[in-house]
């Protein structure tokens, strides 16, 4: 029982640190850009879009449609990197403990 006992202690241990990780994710940034840097989007690790960066010289009527997917295209990058970031903090939480593919964590 003692290693059960101890097994409990630490799940509880792990769920506070993940609680605090989540936290702490919602304060990481990253940044996508697309079209040379003249798209910019900034999103929060957890996927929230903080800002959105256009370079003036791309507002023409004619280019609207070429600024639309430069815009989903800098999200797209962002959300990469914010996956990869959580993915990061999570090998800090767990101790580099790889989980089995296709476990997701509940954020």
């Amino acid at each position: 029982m003692k290693n059960l006992s101890e097994m409990l202690k630490k799940a509880q241990e792990m769920q506070s640190k993940m609680g605090d990780m989540q936290a702490e994710l919602d304060h990481v940034e990253v940044e996508g850009t697309a079209g040379a840097g003249m798209v910019k989007v900034v999103l929060t690790a957890k996927g929230d879009m903080k800002a959105v960066s256009i370079d003036p010289s791309l507002f023409s009527s004619e280019e609207k449609d070429v600024v639309e997917d430069l815009i989903i295209a800098a999200h797209a990058q962002a959300r990469v990197k914010a996956a990869d970031a959580m993915q990061d903090r999570m090998k800090d939480l767990t101790g580099g403990l790889d989980l089995p593919p296709g476990f997701k964590m509940p954020f």
